[in-house]
């Protein structure tokens, strides 16, 4: 599958969390990360993150796609992260 990661975190946790992300996912701008994922790991991230989140304060969102087939990624302005993935 692959996984778009969307996150709104406290400051103090964005680098915790931003580490925990990257082991999975390429960061491809601030707060998002994306890219192909097993269930498995899917599962191992989101229970890093369950273990370091604020359940009262932060919160992420991940669009799950079943492949990249139909999907299209469009950019506007300066490209941050790692090129090479797209969706």
């Amino acid at each position: 599958m692959y996984v778009v990661m969307v996150y709104d975190v406290e400051e103090k946790r964005v680098g915790k969390i931003l580490k925990i992300g990257r082991k999975y996912l390429t960061w491809v701008q601030n707060s998002v990360l994306e890219g192909e994922l097993t269930e498995a790991q899917f599962e191992r991230l989101k229970s890093e993150l369950k273990r370091c989140m604020n359940e009262e304060k932060d919160s992420f969102i991940f669009y799950i796609f079943r492949t990249t087939k139909y999907s299209e990624r469009q950019m506007l302005g300066v490209q941050k992260g790692q090129q090479g993935h797209f969706i």
